[in-house]
C-alpha cells in the first residue's frame, strides 16, 4: 500500500510539472500611454487570451517602460522580449522593405489598407519578418491629414513655400517636391510651432492633431476620409520561436484574440479619424476633403521623390512596391 501511494505521489508530481511547463507568461513592449487605441489592441488580446483558460499570461509595458519606443526590434528578434505594438517603419533602418509601410500613396484609406495587410504585398513583408524569427499576430494602419494656419491643404500647390512639418522622412521628400519648406519636429512640438509663426502646415496623425490641440492654432484641417495620404502600419508583433514553443492551445488562443482585436483595430482607427474631424469643426476651423484628382498628384511627385529615393536602398524595392501599387 505504501509503495503504491508512493508511485501515485510521483506520478501526481510529474503532471504537475507538465503543467507548470506548459504555463507561460509573455512579456509585451510598447511606447503608447494606457489611454491610447494601440495599448486597447495589447490589452484586448492579453484579456482574450486570460479568458480562453489556457496558462497563458501576457503582461503589457506600455510607456516606453521596457525598451525605448524606437528600440524594440532588435529584443523582440533576439527574444529579449516577447511582443511588441510597434510603427514597422521604426525598423526601416534595418530591414529597407518596412519603409513602404510609412509611403505617402500607397494608401488611400482604411478600407484600402484592410486589403493591402490581405494582399501578397503584405506576405513579402512578413516573409522578411520572419527571417528575423519575428510574425505578425495583428495587422494595423492608422490615417493622418493635413491642417493650415491660414489655408486649406489639399493639393500639391497649396504647400508650396509654406513651412510645412510632415511625419515622417518619405512625407518630407514629397512635400519638398511639391515646393514646401520642410521644418522636422515632433508632433508635440507643432502647436508651438504654429503659434509662433514658425509653422504654415502640419501633416501627423488623427490622434495627434486631437490630443495636441493643433485646431487652436489652424484655420483649415484635411481629415483622412474617401483619399488619405498618411498612413502608418502598427503592427502587433511576437517572436515567431516563442510562438512556436507555445501549446497548439495556446497558439490558437493568441491567433483568435488577435483576429478579435485586428477588426478592433481597424473600426477604432476609423473612429479616430471621424473624432478629429468632429473635434475641428466643433471648434470653428474649416474641413476640407481631399479628392482623387489631388491624390494622384500627391502619389506622381511621390514617385519622383519619395518612391526614388527608397528604391536606391532597395535591390528588390521595385518589386514590392509594384505590389503594394497593384493593390486596388
Amino acid at each position: 500500500m505504501k509503495f503504491t501511494k508512493t508511485l501515485a505521489a510521483a506520478a501526481a508530481t510529474v503532471l504537475l510539472g507538465t503543467s507548470a511547463m506548459h504555463a507561460a507568461e509573455l512579456r509585451l513592449s510598447h511606447q503608447f500611454s494606457e489611454s491610447d487605441l494601440r495599448h486597447k489592441v495589447a490589452q484586448m488580446v492579453a484579456d482574450e487570451v486570460a479568458a480562453a483558460d489556457v496558462d497563458l499570461d501576457i503582461k503589457i509595458f506600455p510607456t516606453q517602460s521596457l525598451f525605448k519606443a524606437r528600440e524594440q526590434y532588435k529584443p523582440l528578434a533576439r527574444g529579449q522580449v516577447d511582443m511588441i505594438v510597434f510603427p514597422l517603419a521604426y525598423a526601416g533602418g534595418l530591414r529597407n522593405p518596412y519603409n513602404l509601410t510609412l509611403m505617402p500613396g500607397l494608401v488611400k484609406n482604411h478600407d484600402h489598407a484592410a486589403r493591402l495587410n490581405d494582399s501578397e504585398f503584405m506576405d513579402e513583408i512578413e516573409s522578411i519578418l520572419n527571417e528575423d524569427d519575428v510574425m505578425t499576430l495583428v495587422h494595423g494602419y492608422l490615417a493622418g491629414g493635413f491642417a493650415g494656419t491660414e489655408e486649406c491643404i489639399t493639393a500639391p500647390d497649396d504647400v508650396q513655400g509654406k513651412q510645412t512639418r510632415a511625419a515622417g522622412k518619405a512625407f518630407e521628400q514629397m512635400l519638398a517636391g511639391a515646393g514646401a519648406s520642410i521644418a522636422s519636429m515632433s508632433s508635440a512640438e507643432i502647436y508651438n510651432a504654429m503659434q509662433t509663426g514658425v509653422l504654415d502646415a502640419a501633416n501627423t496623425s488623427s490622434s495627434s492633431f486631437v490630443s495636441y490641440r493643433i485646431y487652436e492654432q489652424v484655420a483649415c484641417f484635411t481629415p483622412a476620409g474617401e483619399y488619405a495620404l498618411w498612413f502608418m502600419y502598427q503592427p502587433m508583433l511576437m517572436n515567431k520561436s516563442t510562438f512556436e514553443g507555445l501549446t497548439e492551445e495556446q497558439q490558437q488562443a493568441l491567433l483568435d484574440a488577435s483576429a478579435k482585436a485586428e477588426a478592433y483595430y481597424l473600426e477604432e482607427a476609423k473612429a479616430q479619424d471621424t473624432n478629429a474631424r468632429e473635434v475641428f469643426a466643433e471648434n470653428g476651423v474649416e474641413i476640407a476633403e481631399m479628392t482623387e484628382e489631388e491624390f494622384n498628384a500627391w502619389q506622381e511627385i511621390a514617385k519622383e521623390t519619395a518612391y526614388k529615393a527608397f528604391l536606391e536602398g532597395s535591390p528588390d524595392g521595385q518589386r514590392l512596391l509594384d505590389l503594394a501599387l497593384s493593390v486596388e
